[in-house]
């Protein structure tokens, strides 16, 4: 039973380190819900469990590597991958349509990468960062889209003058 519990406790020498880590994962995983409840709500592709599964698999990947003894060069490299992955996970999520300009889920692929973003900030220990980035990401997803309708009108409205 020893040996179960000391494989199960490997990279976490003392209850302090294991606070710190699930204070991590909870706060990934409830930052990625945040932004996730968001797509959910407006009918978006990737939605509540999508994002919380980015933030927090993203802040698995961190929390490993430096609860490992990775050092901040290898730390790098595999934040590098994090984003390289998502960026294809999120090219997944774009369609080019028929007409010329139509093309939709750029902003799904943003939001997912966005949501990465908040994973490593979250792993690496900086929540507070992690929260802002989170709180600009909302108003950018649930404001922006009102400007966005405003300005599409009025270039329809130019287009149909012209």
């Amino acid at each position: 039973m020893e040996i179960i519990w000391q494989e199960l406790a490997f990279g976490l020498p003392d209850k302090s380190q294991l606070i710190h880590v699930l204070i991590r994962l909870f706060a990934a995983a409830l930052l990625g819900a945040v932004i996730g409840y968001q797509r959910e709500v407006t009918n978006k592709p990737a939605g509540l469990r999508t994002h919380i599964l980015v933030t927090l698999g993203t802040c698995v990947f961190v929390l490993a590597c430096s609860g490992s003894g990775m050092d901040s060069d290898g730390l790098s490299r595999v934040i590098q991958g994090i984003i390289t992955g998502i960026g294809f996970i999120g090219a997944g999520s774009i369609l080019k349509l028929h007409e010329e300009r139509d093309v939709t889920g750029l902003t799904t692929s943003a939001s997912v990468w966005m949501a990465a973003a908040v994973g490593v900030a979250v792993g690496l220990g900086v929540l507070g960062l992690a929260i802002l980035a989170t709180i600009l990401t909302l108003i950018v997803l649930s404001f922006a889209v009102k400007l966005e309708s405003q300005t599409d009108k009025k270039c329809r409205e130019k287009n149909e003058e012209d």
